[in-house]
């Protein structure tokens, strides 16, 4: 597709502070391997964080959220999912499993995002797993609640050949070696967003897209830092560089360095946070205790319980309150207040 076609990607300006964070990326992914072999338990711990904050992460960025005790035990398969929200994350736990599971022997292709599709449906009584069949648009509710188009993606009619050959013409680029495979995936990415291939669910699809093709490329750490929760937490910029990157797209003359920039920065900010959770957490004796801690330092001054919990995917309930409880004894953070609402401040 737009970023494909005509030798685009290879004549793209791309500037030195690009270059030199492809580069860094490059000695993350040496380094990871390491970690696999001198920490396995430790990084066991990591990946069940990661896949619960995933699911939560992803879903919650498009307004589907579950209460943290539900979400646990559906990620964990100890409970059927009940009501609409319920069925999405289970449903995207299932296609995310997959891709943790099976990344290597999975091959990008118009099938394959269909079947994921629908996977994520499965639950619903949905129609899922067809290409859209009326065009849609990315609307903008204003302030005053009248609503603007921010971007029209491509029309239904021409999708499911767009489809076929953008993961035709990626699938060239990468084995040719014609473009840096970690812009070949950002391209790839944003493409997708603009044909906008289903009626619902393409911003959850392109992120396990995303998930699945760093792991063709090597880039691990989405098994151990959940890509989706870096990204809600910088949800503004995701959509501000997707919005500025996708314009002029249709006439193949948009600007990828926005989207380029925040997608490089997004994985950068996942490989220091892994590097600097293995660093903290030196054996699998003591490693939740230790990762509690490093999350309890990510939190805000003003927090509540729920807020903790949520850092804290996989802990119980009993560990967290012992853990603050032991941190009001240290002068570290007060109660202001009663009840699990209250609100928690860092002293």
């Amino acid at each position: 597709m737009k970023s494909f076609e005509h030798d685009y990607l290879q004549h793209h300006l791309i500037s030195h502070k690009l270059l030199m964070t492809v580069r860094a990326l490059g000695e993350f992914r040496g380094r990871q391997d390491l970690f696999k072999d001198q920490f396995p338990e430790v990084l066991e711990t990591l990946k069940k964080v990661a896949m619960i904050q995933s699911v939560e992460s992803s879903n919650r960025i498009e307004g589907i959220t579950v209460v943290p005790e539900r979400l646990n035990a559906i990620v964990a398969k100890k409970t059927k999912p009940k009501g609409h929200s319920e069925q999405e994350v289970a449903g995207y736990r299932d296609v995310l499993s997959e891709i943790h599971t099976s990344a290597q022997k999975l091959k990008l292709s118009p099938e394959l995002i269909l079947r994921w599709h629908k996977n994520m449906y499965k639950y619903t009584a949905e129609e899922a797993g067809i290409w859209k069949k009326e065009d849609n648009a990315i609307i903008e509710i204003m302030p005053d609640e009248t609503r603007r188009v921010r971007f029209q993606p491509l029309a239904a009619s021409a999708t499911p050949n767009a489809i076929n050959q953008l993961c035709r013409e990626y699938a060239d680029c990468i084995v040719l070696g014609t473009v840096e495979p970690l812009l070949a995936v950002a391209s790839f990415v944003i493409d997708f967003e603009c044909v906008h291939p289903f009626r619902d669910g393409n911003g959850r699809l392109g992120r396990l897209l995303t998930l699945l093709l760093l792991y063709h490329a090597g880039y691990d750490v989405g098994r151990f830092i959940s890509l989706e929760r870096v990204i809600e937490e910088s949800k503004e910029t995701y959509y501000e560089t997707l919005l500025h990157s996708s314009q002029r797209w249709l006439e193949g003359e948009h600007d990828l360095q926005p989207w380029w920039n925040y997608f490089l920065g997004t994985l950068t900010a996942a490989y220091k946070e892994f590097e600097e959770r293995v660093g903290n957490i030196t054996s699998s004796r003591g490693a939740k205790r230790q990762m509690v801690l490093a999350a309890f330092e990510r939190l805000p001054d003003l927090f509540t319980f729920s807020d903790f919990q949520r850092a804290c995917q996989g802990v119980s309930y009993a560990t967290l309150r012992r853990t603050l409880i032991e941190l009001r004894k240290k002068r570290k953070v007060r109660c202001l207040g009663k009840g699990r609402d209250a609100q928690w401040k860092k002293t």
